[in-house]
């Protein structure tokens, strides 16, 4: 086969496993293999090339997600295109640093330089992107507990590296000029997955469990007028809907801006919640959109049985301009709050795992397609820092997790009125060594990516390099 058929070739066979490996709905098998054939390819072709393949082969295979991107409601088209189009520009740059590697005969520094970089790069957009991170490697393993685990140490970024760890690890064994170093560097992989799988194999430590169930709705009716005729009907559905629960239910979670409360609202919705709560004997959370004070926030209410109702405001809002974002955390019980897109990013969640937090409860709000992974995202954040998961999505997948990554119960809304699933759900330990360290890890990635960087400014060393026949 000529060089320009071994090219397409790998080019064709990474995109097909990106597309049917990463996205919306993966098969998370195939994300650790996706990367192996362009990685296979690049150090036998010139860098032009191989900068080419794997940018087309990761900008094609997430064409599963374009329809997605651009429609979405929550992700602005700018960014969208900035998402897809950064995303494939990444990883043809981490294709190159591991062909200029491989070439300078480091196969080593190679299968950790290029994951490396990927890695540190995500770290830097989960910073500046206003919309946070979700849907990467990482994601692709949410259903995977003995791989996300090693997350309650390295946070989601010890995933992602590892994903990509061992198909860079194969390539730089199987690749030339460094045969050498093959075993060495295939020990590196082995050794990696096995450290995950023994760290996924130490008993967990859960504490009592406590009985949560979902409530949501097939399709999202953004922040209803509480005092109009259709907002009181709306309440009274989902009282309805309480009313109905087992016995033994100790928590219900509605969805994301289900209700929006004002002065004349929001006292109407409390008595409602808190005469079902009563009768229930159960805790009612719901989302809100509160302007009965200073500004308009999105929020999560908490209603008891008795006592005072707690509220928590989201931290982040993305491009929203009419919404005043918090800056606090907030528990109800030791149980702790939060909405929808918090789970995008670090903070709050590290906060609630410092603070030892067993188990929070997050309202939101999805967009059908990206139901799965936004839940996932959460799964993440929840075991990264020691607490289960109560996630309920209108147009979305309805989850219960624990802080190990299981999932106890899930559903996808859309084939009836209101969707209900419920659970025993653990409380978790908190405080895992992530929540307590932060992203060492993320950091750690950035040191050998520039020592990957830097290694490659040098001059060449004289080991032969096999290229594919013209």
């Amino acid at each position: 086969m000529t060089k320009l058929g071994w090219s397409v070739a790998a080019t064709v066979a990474s995109a097909v496993l990106f597309f049917f490996g990463t996205g919306l709905d993966p098969l998370p098998e195939l994300a650790w293999l996706a990367p192996l054939p362009v990685l296979l390819l690049v150090p036998r072709v010139n860098g032009a090339i191989a900068f080419l393949c794997a940018f087309v082969a990761y900008l094609a295979g997430s064409s599963g997600s374009w329809s997605y991107f651009w429609h979405s409601l929550s992700i602005p088209r700018p960014a969208a295109l900035g998402i897809l189009g950064g995303s494939a520009l990444l990883f043809a740059v981490s294709a190159v640093l591991f062909r200029l590697l491989v070439r300078r005969g480091h196969g080593f520094l190679a299968a950790l330089a290029a994951p490396a970089l990927w890695t540190a790069a995500l770290y830097v957009v989960s910073l500046l992107n206003p919309t946070g991170l979700m849907g990467t490697f990482m994601t692709t393993q949410a259903d995977r507990p003995s791989i996300v685990r090693l997350a309650a140490v390295t946070g989601g970024w010890g995933v992602e590296f590892l994903v990509l760890l061992v198909p860079a690890a194969v390539a730089a064994a199987l690749a030339p000029g460094v045969r050498a170093r093959s075993r060495t560097v295939g020990l590196v992989a082995v050794a990696a997955v096995l450290g995950a799988l023994t760290f996924a194999s130490i008993p967990s430590l859960n504490g009592p469990s406590t009985r949560v169930a979902l409530i949501a709705p097939a399709q999202s009716r953004w922040a209803v007028d509480v005092a109009t005729p259709d907002g009181q009907a709306l309440v009274q559905s989902y009282v309805d809907q309480i009313g109905r629960l087992p016995d033994g239910v100790k928590a219900v979670v509605l969805p994301e801006a289900a209700f929006g409360v004002d002065q004349a609202g929001r006292p109407r919705l409390v008595e409602a919640f808190t005469q079902v709560a009563r009768a229930k004997n159960l805790d009612v959370v719901t989302g809100v959109v509160d302007t009965t004070g200073e500004g308009r926030f999105n929020a999560t209410l908490a209603v008891p049985p008795t006592g005072e109702p707690v509220e928590y405001r989201k931290w982040h809002n993305g491009d929203a301009k009419n919404i005043t974002s918090g800056t606090e955390l907030t528990h109800f019980a030791g149980i702790g709050l939060m909405v929808c897109m918090d789970v995008n990013f670090a903070d709050p969640s590290r906060g609630y795992g410092e603070a030892g937090t067993g188990l929070v409860l997050i309202p939101a709000s999805d967009e059908d397609a990206d139901g799965w992974v936004h839940s996932r995202t959460a799964l993440i954040r929840g075991v990264e820092n020691g607490f289960s998961v109560a996630w309920s999505a209108a147009r979305g997948t309805p989850m219960l997790a624990d802080a190990q990554g299981h999932v106890l119960a899930e559903t996808h809304t859309g084939d009836r009125p209101f969707s209900v699933i419920a659970a025993d759900v653990p409380i978790g330990p908190g405080k895992t060594p992530y929540a307590r360290f932060g992203d060492w890890f993320a950091w750690l990635c950035g040191l050998v990516a520039l020592a990957g960087i830097v290694t490659t400014t040098r001059r060449p060393s004289l080991s032969p390099v096999t290229t594919l026949p013209r």
